[in-house]
């Protein structure tokens, strides 16, 4: 892996080239022979594997807004962003990062086929929905079909709608997973893939579930679509393998052996242990009241007294640290930890919400389920009598209403999602579950405005720099926003009575 890290080095050298020349002197006299003028596709590759997990999986994309969103984590102190004062840098580097990632992922595909590498191709292809997916989640509405257009004059691209965007994204797996499936390949990814070493099984498989992923979202708004992905992947896994067992988690593993690898997050808490981010009440409250036994692996106790305990999300004033739990060792603090892509948890859930609907998806709803949950805890060490014990008692699962039945795997979804915000804020924001999440109580210091809403962020804004800088493309879009994190909601947001 650090060799490919350190082309990091070589793809920044080849950005900043310049290609035109005057003379064929002037080219050969400014012409380095040690900066490559086209870098090898599977170093960037590798680059960009690196990159999606270093920047959309660091406290600044990830953590201070998703993860709070979420009901995933609190603030002790700097709790600006928690209680929605975010910071336009920040928009303006996180929208920034979505296109430079998208713009080598394009440069791999037009590599790759012109090369005839029909694995590598593929495979950025779903990096390529992996990142977009996301950028859409949090901005519901922007460039895609007109982005990274430069080389054809394309300064100011158009905006598309999420609801192009879905079925764009969809049909792009499509065409990956039936290219996979009717023996596309033979080109060897080992040389620059960071995620599976060059598995094209394991790439096979998250593929079809971001295809799971995606549909369930659309459940709702286009629920033929929808049933069509989830019931063509679940009923015949041998085409379509999917995620099954947490040996194929799309899991992005860090180096603690390596300053230049270390796990983001466990990196930022080094530099401020136990002061900044803590446990939130909502997690910590619902899983003492429901004795899940992944509390003592997602939290430590309290410093102060041993009890596990978390602060309000949000609030309006800073707290002691020492009176709160944190995030364990492993979430937070393992500088060769993980950053979570995709979980075998989230394939059956998405299974189990089908089978709730009445889709023909090969197994019970229950039975989903139950491999969902115990997915979750097989993840994270709770042995098989823990587990049991849990779906026998305040993990079972209702015999009730298919809303019921819903509104409980949804639950155990969100508890499952720990870590991934934006996993956690999309389900909330589809769904209402779970249904204890609060609009910040310091939200007032942020902006009088925001004490209008009754709800949590619905979007992130614009950043500035699109706003200023694609002004015409922009500007339909920004009209829809209200009071800069609400306003228009996502199409996959069906839910009513949001105070926009």
């Amino acid at each position: 892996m650090k060799k490919y890290i350190n082309n990091i080095i070589m793809m920044l050298i080849a950005a900043s080239l310049l290609t035109t020349s005057c003379t064929d002197k002037f080219k050969e006299i400014n012409t380095d022979p040690d900066s490559p003028a086209s870098v090898p596709a599977a170093n960037e590759l590798a680059w960009a594997i690196w990159y999606i997990s270093a920047n959309f999986y660091d406290r600044w994309f990830m953590l201070d807004e998703p993860c709070a969103f979420a009901g995933y984590v609190a603030k002790l102190n700097y709790i600006d962003e928690s209680r929605y004062q975010f910071r336009t840098g920040i928009q303006d580097s996180n929208w920034a990062e979505i296109y430079t990632c998208l713009n080598t992922l394009r440069d791999i595909q037009a590599k790759a086929a012109e090369l005839g590498a029909r694995n590598l191709l593929n495979a950025a292809k779903v990096l390529e929905v992996h990142i977009m997916s996301i950028a859409t989640d949090r901005w519901r509405d922007l460039p895609y079909s007109d982005a990274v257009n430069l080389s054809e004059g394309v300064l100011n691209p158009t905006y598309d709608v999420q609801e192009d965007i879905y079925p764009a994204l969809l049909a792009t797996l499509k065409e990956v997973a039936d290219d996979w499936a009717n023996g596309a390949g033979g080109d060897d990814l080992s040389g620059g893939d960071l995620l599976y070493g060059g598995d094209i099984n394991q790439w096979q498989r998250y593929c079809n579930s971001l295809r799971l992923r995606l549909a369930t979202r659309l459940s709702v708004v286009s629920a033929s679509l929808a049933q069509q992905t989830v019931t063509e992947i679940a009923t015949n896994p041998s085409r379509y393998p999917f995620i099954e067992n947490n040996d194929d988690n799309a899991f992005f593993w860090w180096d603690a052996g390596d300053a230049t690898r270390w796990e983001p997050l466990a990196d930022a808490y080094r530099t401020r242990p136990g002061v900044e981010f803590c446990a939130p009440d909502v997690m910590i409250d619902n899983f003492k009241a429901n004795n899940d036994p992944r509390l003592s692996k997602y939290f430590e106790p309290a410093v102060s007294d041993g009890e596990y305990r978390g602060y309000i999300i949000g609030a309006a004033a800073n707290t002691a640290p020492g009176g709160m739990s944190h995030w364990s060792y492993a979430y937070e603090q393992d500088l060769g930890g993980f950053s979570p892509w995709f979980r075998a948890a989230e394939s059956w859930f998405a299974i189990a919400e089908a089978a709730t609907r009445g889709w023909n998806v090969g197994i019970s709803a229950q039975d989903a389920y139950e491999k969902a949950v115990t997915s979750s805890m097989d993840e994270n060490g709770v042995t098989a009598e823990e587990t049991e014990a849990y779906l026998a008692g305040a993990g079972a699962f209702p015999s009730g209403s298919a809303d019921e039945q819903r509104n409980k795997l949804w639950y155990e979804q969100w508890a499952a999602m720990f870590k991934n915000g934006m996993e956690g804020w999309t389900l909330y924001r589809r769904t209402g579950i779970p249904d204890f999440l609060y609009v910040a109580p310091g939200r007032g210091l942020a902006s009088a405005s925001y004490l209008n809403h009754n709800w949590g962020p619905l979007r992130s804004p614009y950043p500035d720099t699109e706003r200023n800088l694609n002004t015409a493309n922009n500007a339909p879009f920004n009209a829809d926003v209200v009071d800069d994190l609400w306003g228009k909601q996502m199409w996959w947001d069906q839910r009513v009575g949001v105070n926009n």
